[in-house]
């Protein structure tokens, strides 16, 4: 009689699976798929990036039998060249999904040195099961999370960002004395509303493809883009109209629908790499992405004739001539006369930057808290 293979007393499944033999596989609450491609908790999809799956696929196959790093590396990573953090990562993640413990394992046991094996009763299911019907009362919690998220990231970007503009506003010789303090505030107050009502629009729209993000960046793009069209239009409308209203003139082409169609589109792209790439549980990778994304679009939006804050802010100024804003400082520090072209490149980017990845890095961490 053979001795089945065990690590320390806990004897493995005697059986090798064969994808072939079934279309689904079932272990405690879940269900892994291999022809849908998913991994499904109590009949609902978990998002799971595909290589990751693909980790889950292999060591459920091999149940009960040691997958070395190898093996992973072959098979999984297909000889791309990786380090052994990236099939560590992909087992971290497996097991904050199962909800295992790699010190006390149920499913993914570590073999150091060598691999690892899947320790869990496995059964075959024909046909998988289907999908539950959905929850609404979760689907709106998940909804709430993320633009809840994005917004307040929104708002710690439009602070950090109304410091800058506040303290480069306030040092013009202009501004000495008190009128310098009022310049400062109500700097700091403006990059913060318009930061938060930008991001609450942009999140929303892609919370609202929250069931679809892990399936193709299509959906979350189009919904940040929606969301900042819609916000970054009505606001504006309303500066348009509250401008000539009060002052009797139009502002100008300040920041708006075009601007909001961009930066939203990026942060839902962003937002989408954040979880192919590391899952929903690294707040640091994915605002580095966010930031990434963010800054291009930052750099673009100026490109294509549009502005950033601080070009609406530059452009104001200029508009009502009896105005103390004034943004020259910054221009100054490129070489310019006034607020010219590179200040506008350089602080779109930086705008770009700094609001994706606060906006990207608070929903990635909603993500985590929601599961």
């Amino acid at each position: 009689m053979t001795q089945p293979d065990v690590v320390g007393e806990r004897p493995a499944q005697s059986a090798r699976l064969s994808m072939d033999g079934a279309s689904a596989f079932r272990f405690d609450r879940f269900v892994l798929d291999p022809g849908d491609r998913q991994l499904l908790s109590d009949g609902r999809p978990l998002e799971l990036n595909s290589r990751y799956l693909d980790v889950l696929l292999l060591l459920v196959r091999e149940q009960g039998r040691l997958v070395s790093k190898e093996r992973f590396l072959a098979e999984v990573w297909r000889g791309i060249p990786v380090t052994d953090e990236a099939l560590t990562q992909g087992i971290k993640m497996l097991r904050r999904q199962l909800g295992d413990d790699a010190a006390h394992p149920r499913f993914i046991e570590t073999v150091p040195k060598h691999g690892y094996r899947f320790i869990a009763h496995v059964e075959g299911t024909v046909p998988p099961p289907r999908l539950a019907a959905p929850n609404a009362g979760a689907f709106w919690t998940a909804f709430g999370m993320l633009a809840l998220a994005g917004t307040i990231g929104g708002a710690a970007a439009g602070f950090v960002g109304g410091l800058v503009y506040g303290f480069a506003g306030a040092s013009e010789p202009l501004q000495a004395g008190p009128g310098g303090v009022s310049v400062f505030l109500v700097l700091l107050c403006l990059t913060v509303l318009v930061a938060t009502v930008g991001a609450a629009g942009v999140a929303a729209g892609i919370a609202a493809t929250c069931r679809t993000t892990g399936r193709s960046p299509a959906w979350p793009v189009v919904g940040g883009a929606l969301g900042g069209v819609i916000v970054g239009a009505l606001a504006k409308l309303l500066g348009i109209d509250a401008s000539a209203l009060l002052f009797g003139q139009s502002p100008g082409d300040v920041t708006g629908a075009g601007e909001g169609a961009v930066l939203g589109g990026a942060l839902g792209l962003g937002l989408w790499l954040a979880g192919q790439c590391s899952g929903p549980g690294s707040l640091r990778r994915g605002a580095a992405l966010g930031a990434l994304v963010g800054g291009g679009a930052g750099f673009l939006i100026p490109a294509l004739g549009g502005e950033m804050m601080g070009g609406s802010l530059d452009l104001l100024a200029h508009r009502f001539p009896g105005s103390r804003l004034r943004l020259d400082l910054i221009g100054a520090l490129f070489g310019e006369q006034g607020f010219g072209p590179i200040a506008r490149y350089v602080t779109g980017t930086g705008e770009g930057a700094l609001f994706g990845g606060c906006v990207v890095g608070a929903m990635q961490y909603a993500r985590r808290r929601a599961g």
